[in-house]
């Protein structure tokens, strides 16, 4: 586990970091990038490289990977600081941003080739003689799927975020607007 150094391990923000490296990796993202992006999203001042890897106690090269990994999500930007020819980062701090470069970078980087792929598989299993129509129909129904799910995502990354707030904590108040999910229609 990484050792967070300058910060005791019953703080509140060590216990923030940690569980936050924790959950990354659960994600599938490395948990030193995740501690990395917790440490800068509670910071209040932008670090360096070398004041990161001091504070959570990990190899200064990791740290780098991290950061670019990072800065490549737009998770967090450099920020000049006067007097200090050193790179410094920031996180960015509005979750609601966050959730959405998130989500767009996880479409770009997995729902996009996944629908390519699954496009590839249709296409020639349509003209594949001596397939199973079971077949076929599955990959159709896979393929409608990722294209509703897909088009879906594309409708929420356009709501503003006050408007996605919103409907998010309506929750059940939608549901039962649409009569879903109360007793009487299981």
């Amino acid at each position: 586990m990484t050792e967070i150094t300058d910060l005791t391990n019953s703080s509140a923000k060590s216990k923030f970091i940690l569980y936050w490296g924790d959950m990354g990796s659960q994600w599938g993202v490395n948990r030193s990038v995740a501690q990395v992006h917790a440490l800068l999203y509670l910071t209040e001042t932008p670090l360096n490289a070398e004041q990161i890897s001091d504070q959570l106690g990990i190899a200064r090269s990791n740290v780098s990977n991290s950061l670019k990994e990072l800065v490549g999500w737009r998770l967090i930007h450099r920020v000049p600081v006067p007097g200090d020819r050193r790179e410094h980062f920031a996180a960015e701090t509005d979750v609601w941003e966050m959730a959405l470069l998130i989500a767009k970078g996880r479409k770009e980087r997995e729902i996009d080739p996944a629908i390519r792929a699954i496009d590839v598989c249709v296409s020639q299993a349509e003209s594949e003689p001596g397939l199973h129509p079971t077949v076929l129909t599955r990959m159709h129904e896979m393929q409608d799927f990722l294209t509703t799910a897909d088009r879906w995502s594309d409708q929420m990354l356009t709501v503003p975020k006050s408007k996605l707030s919103l409907l998010m904590k309506m929750g059940d108040k939608v549901l039962s607007l649409l009569n879903i999910g109360s007793k009487r229609n299981e």
